[in-house]
């Protein structure tokens, strides 16, 4: 490895936990933890401008490996993904893993469920047609019945990644579905081992191949579902590769998440960074924080915007709701975000994004619902970050747990 191109240092830790506060340094910046990383699926937040991304404070954004590989070249010629997106921060990309086994089995990285989710998926799983194929070479897989058959290979998932240029790479893993039995999981783990190894011998090869690119650090990427003993082996197997950090996935329960991220991170080297994979709810950042986890991402705080939906310290509220016609106060009191700074209030927000007037050109509709995207996405996404931002102060200022109990009692 370059030295002083990828590193991870500790600032301070949490009295009798596993959380800490510290500072990732990648080729493009450094990453202060613990943070949210935006998704920008193609390398751009939807509904995000460059001006809003920077005021918002969002440090990183993590992009889908599995898609951008299809413009790679593309994306390579440019400069790689930190000049491509334009937002000129450290990025992330997946294995592509998430998307190939979506089409098979239809979980994905991390899915966090209750049991009435869980039953479903369960029965949808052993009554569907699986359209990924897992062998020792790699994921054959279909985007439908009609399709014809793809390869990913573990090498191949990090050489579109090489490509790509992200400061930070995810291992390709085999993900299982919340419907797969403990048997199926000791399978698919001990394949991603194989895997993991495979992609540390080619991630080596293409470093040496091109020494004067930034270095790509590379994460490996546990699995194991909710089960103890399966969670523990793959972070004592992975933990001893000379891997640069973690991602934490996986399908299960809700409630074992703080189990989970205990087992793993209680094993896996204190000096390595953790991502935990597709979750952003703040009950699960608090539990992630507190067991060891540094970064986290999930599509939630865009893709609920999308549908209306309103963050805010007394919980969330949907702006579509007839009670906000004539509220005139901005999305939430308390917040400093662009949105609740510009002077647009939830009235004419929800005026934006219903379009109740029948006057209106079609062409005026579709600019008024961007407009209120736009807003309603800059104010999810700040709330999420300036979250993890008040808790990085509070492990700093050593009241990491008071913070917690009063954040999460006012919320829920």
């Amino acid at each position: 490895m370059k030295q002083n191109q990828f590193s991870f240092e500790i600032d301070t830790k949490i009295p009798d936990a596993l959380g800490r506060a510290g500072i990732i340094h990648t080729p493009h910046g450094d990453i202060k933890t613990p943070t949210f990383t935006v998704v920008g699926t193609y390398g751009d937040v939807r509904f995000l401008s460059t001006d809003k991304f920077h005021e918002i404070g969002i440090q990183a954004m993590i992009s889908n490996g599995f898609h951008l590989s299809k413009i790679s070249d593309k994306v390579e010629t440019s400069g790689g993904l930190y000049t491509y997106s334009g937002y000129n921060c450290p990025t992330i990309t997946d294995s592509g893993g998430f998307q190939i086994m979506s089409f098979g089995s239809g979980l994905g990285k991390v899915v966090s469920m209750n049991k009435r989710d869980i039953a479903r998926e369960q029965f949808k799983t052993e009554n569907k047609k699986r359209l990924a194929r897992v062998t020792d070479e790699g994921v054959y897989f279909k985007m439908n019945e009609n399709d014809t058959e793809k390869l990913i290979t573990p090498e191949y998932s990090i050489q579109f990644q090489h490509k790509i240029g992200a400061d930070i790479m995810m291992a390709f893993d085999e993900l299982t579905s919340i419907g797969d039995n403990k048997e199926y999981n000791e399978k698919a783990l001990e394949r991603t081992h194989k895997w993991a190894i495979r992609c540390l011998d080619e991630h080596q090869k293409l470093t040496n191949e091109n020494p004067d690119k930034p270095y790509q650090a590379l994460y490996g990427v546990l699995q194991g579902a909710h089960y103890q003993d399966l969670r523990e082996e793959t972070s004592h197997i992975l933990g001893a590769m000379d891997f640069d950090g973690y991602g934490l996935g996986g399908a299960f329960e809700k409630e074992q998440l703080p189990n989970i991220l205990f087992w793993c991170n209680s094993i896996l080297p204190e000096s390595k960074p953790r991502h935990l994979l597709g979750l952003s709810k703040p009950d699960d950042i608090f539990a992630g924080v507190e067991n060891g986890c540094d970064t986290f991402d999930c599509v939630a705080p865009t893709r609920e915007a999308r549908h209306g939906k309103i963050y805010t310290l007394d919980g969330d509220i949907n702006i579509r709701n007839a009670r906000f016609r004539d509220d005139h106060s901005p999305l939430f009191d308390e917040c400093e975000c662009p949105t609740c700074k510009s002077g647009y209030s939830r009235s004419d927000i929800r005026k934006l994004l219903k379009n109740e007037n029948e006057l209106k050109s079609p062409e005026q509709i579709l600019k008024d619902k961007q407009l209120a995207l736009e807003l309603i996405t800059a104010h999810n996404v700040y709330f999420i970050v300036k979250l993890t931002e008040k808790i990085r102060e509070a492990i700093i200022n050593g009241n990491f747990f008071n913070f917690r109990d009063k954040w999460l009692k006012r919320y829920y």
